[in-house]
């Protein structure tokens, strides 16, 4: 497959231009279903970008023609009428553009791929079992393009949800390794996850920077 075919809507290099808006995040979680977030320097994806979840996690270079830029990380979706192109920031990172009173801001912004990220972590969605589980990754330097399994008849790509969680909805491949591949192709395996439901695993692997 190629790199193109990967990354979906949202590519690399590209510059999209749009509107930036503002909402009330609160604990900075969302539609990615990452929960509570420390940092929220965070923003909603327009519903056509978002892509049924495919930019969750994605980390992104927020420009405003008055020169300000910011880096957040998308953890929600914003639902139509949010346009393509169209940015739903945290109220805190609208502010380092403009003042909220501007309501919408002309911006471009484009993928990055940040320097500073530990080792993405695993978690199994909450009533996962060996009958039925969901996957998630979290920390992931870029946007996750798919996920799959080991099970006896070899790797088995799961459906991702735009609840931004991977199942496997007979069970085949719960609790064995995962392979998570990024938008620029690499493949990360990861043996020894355990099945434990709502725990956050981590792993000592990160994808490249680029």
């Amino acid at each position: 497959m190629s790199r193109a075919s990967l990354a979906g809507r949202i590519k690399p290099t590209v510059r999209y231009r749009g509107v930036a808006t503002a909402y009330e995040a609160g604990d900075g979680n969302g539609a990615c279903l990452y929960g509570p977030s420390g940092d929220l320097m965070i923003a909603a994806m327009n519903h056509t970008d978002y892509e049924s979840a495919k930019a969750c996690g994605a980390y992104v270079r927020v420009r405003a023609a008055n020169g300000a830029s910011i880096t957040v990380r998308i953890v929600n979706e914003c639902p139509l009428p949010c346009a393509p192109g169209q940015l739903d920031l945290s109220q805190q990172a609208f502010s380092r553009l403009a003042a909220l009173s501007v309501g919408r801001l002309p911006i471009t912004w484009t993928l990055l791929s940040p320097a500073a990220s530990g080792a993405l972590s695993i978690r199994y969605k909450t009533g996962s079992s060996q009958y039925w589980c969901g996957i998630q990754v979290i920390g992931h330097r870029n946007p996750v393009a798919a996920l799959e399994v080991r099970t006896a008849e070899g790797w088995r790509k799961l459906h991702r949800t735009d609840y931004n969680y991977f199942l496997a909805t007979d069970g085949n491949g719960c609790g064995r390794a995962v392979r998570v591949t990024d938008i620029y192709g690499e493949r990360l395996t990861i043996d020894r996850i355990a099945l434990k439901p709502d725990v956050v695993q981590p792993t000592r692997v990160q994808f490249a920077r680029h």
